[in-house]
């Protein structure tokens, strides 16, 4: 049986209750975990108060700002976790951004500052989230990151995203390589495509869900409590042999030619 009871998780990226961060927080909250929130702070609030609300029912035992551009709340945010946990069980990343200028039209045409912004958001903050979750997790854990088909192939509308996408899919194998010796597993999970506040982001993204749900072998696309249910798998001791994979949740897409 799934057990996480006793596990201490920390869920980045939750905006909405259409987020999979939102589909994983309520899993792994189900499964027994005690959970840590972040969300991304704004001058007036709003996000903070929406958030609040929104994971009040998961009744989360920290919850903190952490725009992962800013060192400071980074460091604060891990430095609380030590003071009032004293370890950290499993981290579950969650963040991606990039300009809607450079999701569309030609990939050549990425600005320098657009290509710079998507990867240190989307790709290095794991690196960076890894390396201070690392002495936490003393007694091993389990990372787990969102990932996109996009970033192995050719995605109308993805561009940039579809690189910083790769090179975390790349960080991932990277990081478990690193961090086995210590018993952290990091994995990622591939999620068909899901309306989210992200991916609204994406232009064509309802054709991109209608064509999943013509295509896919299980003729329709996933929810997000479906990625929740394989995060929760790969941070509970059932997934104790697997690092460094990226797992499909997508309905079975992946496999098709056409």
């Amino acid at each position: 049986m799934l057990n996480l009871t006793g596990k201490n998780a920390l869920v980045t990226g939750i905006a909405n209750n259409r987020s999979i961060a939102w589909g994983i927080a309520q899993q792994l909250h189900k499964a027994g975990a005690n959970l840590g929130i972040t969300y991304l702070p704004d001058e007036r609030g709003k996000m903070e108060k929406k958030v609040a609300e929104l994971v009040e029912p998961l009744n989360p035992s920290l919850f903190l700002p952490c725009n992962v551009q800013d060192e400071d709340q980074i460091k604060s945010t891990f430095e609380t976790i030590r003071e009032q946990w004293g370890k950290l069980d499993i981290l579950i990343h969650c963040l991606a951004f990039a300009s809607k200028d450079d999701l569309s039209g030609d990939f050549s045409q990425t600005s320098r500052s657009g290509f710079n912004t998507a990867l240190e958001i989307s790709t290095y903050s794991l690196v960076q989230l890894s390396g201070v979750a690392k002495p936490l997790m003393t007694e091993g854990g389990s990372i787990v990151t969102l990932t996109y088909l996009g970033g192995v192939r050719a995605i109308p509308n993805y561009n940039v995203m579809g690189i910083a996408k790769a090179g975390l899919e790349m960080s991932v194998r990277y990081l478990a390589a690193e961090l086995g010796p210590q018993n952290i597993r990091v994995n990622a999970i591939s999620a068909g495509p899901i309306r989210t506040l992200a991916s609204s982001a994406v232009g064509g993204i309802l054709d991109m869900i209608h064509h999943v749900e013509e295509v896919a072998p299980l003729r329709r696309t996933v929810t997000q409590l479906e990625v929740g249910n394989a995060a929760a798998f790969l941070c509970s001791d059932l997934s104790s042999g697997i690092t460094g994979q990226i797992l499909y949740v997508d309905a079975g897409y992946e496999i098709m030619g056409m």
